[in-house]
């Protein structure tokens, strides 16, 4: 073997290549397995978003919602806009080279107004499709929203009491 060093080098070569397909095995019977186990695949990211918290309904249930959340929100196309034109000038008030702390402040406080009218119209317009629900759609539009939406947590079944508030910080 001293006498053939081109040898060796072969023997290295398949052992790297034959490492390099032994952890290509493994790693895909791993990922098998995960998705067998967590019965989806590894890595789906379920939709977030507000028009898919109907997704547990009928197809005209979630036309309707998405359908009004639509409308609430070409209603609500000015405060947006209005919104985003004050995030740009809070910017350009804070990158100017002389701050005036009072007009970022008054930047924020419009921005903040336009951004609480746009959302209490989405929101309204949830509430309008809501109670236009029975018991049981209701209870699948908050099971969705408390999935999809940035209100999260969980759904209490009717006469449930909610839980305790966490003690409070030291």
């Amino acid at each position: 073997m001293n006498g053939h060093p081109s040898l060796k080098r072969w023997l290295l070569a398949s052992l790297v290549l034959n490492i390099f397909l032994a952890c290509g095995i493994a790693g895909g019977v791993w990922r098998w397995w995960m998705v067998e186990r967590a019965g989806g695949p590894v890595g789906a990211v379920q939709p977030r978003g507000l028009r898919y918290a109907a997704d547990d309904m009928s197809a005209e249930q979630r036309k309707a919602f998405r359908t009004g959340l639509r409308d609430a929100r070409r209603e609500a196309a000015a405060p947006i806009q209005a919104a985003r034109d004050g995030r740009q000038e809070v910017l350009r008030l804070l990158a100017a080279p002389e701050m005036d702390r009072a007009a970022v402040t008054a930047a924020l406080a419009r921005v903040r107004e336009a951004d609480t009218t746009a959302r209490a119209r989405v929101e309204g317009s949830v509430v309008e499709f809501a109670a236009g629900l029975s018991a049981g759609d209701r209870q699948k539009l908050a099971s969705g929203l408390a999935r999809r939406s940035a209100m999260g947590g969980s759904v209490l079944a009717p006469g449930a009491s909610p839980p305790s508030p966490a003690p409070p910080r030291s």
